[in-house]
């Protein structure tokens, strides 16, 4: 098997959670050439894999109905892939895996096991956890003969990277200071603590005597947190970057990175810092964990018997107040910070 082609399109935090797998697949396979096809804008987070990893990256705009897939199968096809792994499975990739096991290629899929998710609603108290996405990852190219044992590599460097830019817009980081990350939103409110207590850690933060890098995109979030920065202490990051490489450079200066369920947890896992993550609707035992980070770290309401509600966050709160955020102290949050990066208060 000489050219494996993997297909992940989105979202932004499945895909960054299939990187630490694709690292130790094309590692353990070095004779092995394998690519990833994703949405271009995703393509960053691939940027630091051995030779044996291309990225292509498209605007699935440019290929929709099933005259864009005929075509974008065409354009795949001339690139003579022995294997198709499907780790997505939606309706694109269905088609495109399809095309592909008439044409002769081995073919994986995902399992996903929506079965036993969907028990886990409501019985997180109880219930067992589920398989690690990673894991799933991992299953379907075992399927295709492909071996792959998950282990702790590297998945991130910033050797040979240009710190100009965070240089000119945030200054050096100096001996003893400590810089932490803060990722506010969700892609649902079941997943976002509330933003006026999240205001209050990272002025807390502050006091601490943190510097505190805030992290979002869009025009709502971004004059969010350009309401709380201060400009010096206090510091959005929205639309200075110029997207996820600078993002990730940034990171990896930062002592900890807070941040909700969301792809701001997977990317920051991505780059190796550690993270304190909060969760509210949705449950880490529904296998979507940021990789190799620590149970420890996870800030939750264990004993709710109404979680999780929903495995993605997007099911309405059956009582109106998520209350599985609401009950979060700020201070549970800033005092699981401070023992992370090992400050004293």
């Amino acid at each position: 098997m000489r050219k494996v082609l993997i297909i992940r399109f989105s979202a932004m935090g499945d895909v960054a959670m299939l990187v630490p797998v694709v690292k130790c697949l094309a590692t353990q396979h070095p004779d092995t050439e394998f690519t990833v096809l994703t949405r271009k804008h995703l393509t960053p987070l691939y940027g630091w894999m051995p030779d044996n990893v291309k990225t292509m990256g498209i605007d699935l705009n440019k290929y929709k109905k099933i005259a864009g897939l005929n075509r974008l199968y065409g354009e795949l096809k001339a690139m003579r892939f022995d294997a198709v792994a499907d780790v997505h499975d939606v309706l694109r990739t269905m088609y495109l895996r399809w095309r592909f096991r008439l044409g002769g290629a081995k073919v994986s899929v995902i399992d996903k096991d929506k079965a036993s998710k969907k028990r886990l609603l409501g019985h997180g108290i109880d219930a067992k956890t589920l398989t690690l996405m990673t894991t799933r990852y991992a299953q379907v190219f075992h399927s295709l003969g492909l071996n792959v044992s998950l282990q702790a590599l590297p998945c991130f460097s910033t050797q040979g990277e240009d710190f100009s830019l965070l240089n000119e817009l945030y200054g050096e980081k100096k001996t003893g200071e400590h810089w932490i990350g803060i990722a506010p939103f969700a892609a649902h409110p079941g997943k976002i603590y509330p933003l006026e207590k999240m205001h209050q850690v990272a002025q807390e933060l502050v006091k601490r005597g943190c510097r505190v890098f805030l992290f979002g995109a869009g025009k709502s979030e971004k004059e969010c947190l350009s309401a709380w920065a201060d400009g010096k202490d206090i510091v959005s990051t929205c639309g200075q970057l110029g997207g996820l490489h600078n993002e990730m450079l940034l990171m990896s200066r930062l002592d900890a990175m807070l941040a909700m369920d969301s792809a701001n947890m997977h990317i920051a896992a991505i780059v190796g810092i550690p993270i304190v993550s909060v969760w509210g609707a949705t449950h880490p035992k529904t296998g979507f964990t940021a990789w190799q980070q620590p149970i420890s770290n996870i800030i939750q309401r264990a004993e709710l018997e109404c979680r999780p509600c929903s495995i993605y966050g997007k099911k309405p709160c059956q009582f109106g107040d998520l209350r599985c955020m609401a009950l979060i102290k700020p201070e549970d949050i800033i005092d699981k910070i401070i023992q992370v990066i090992g400050k004293e208060n």
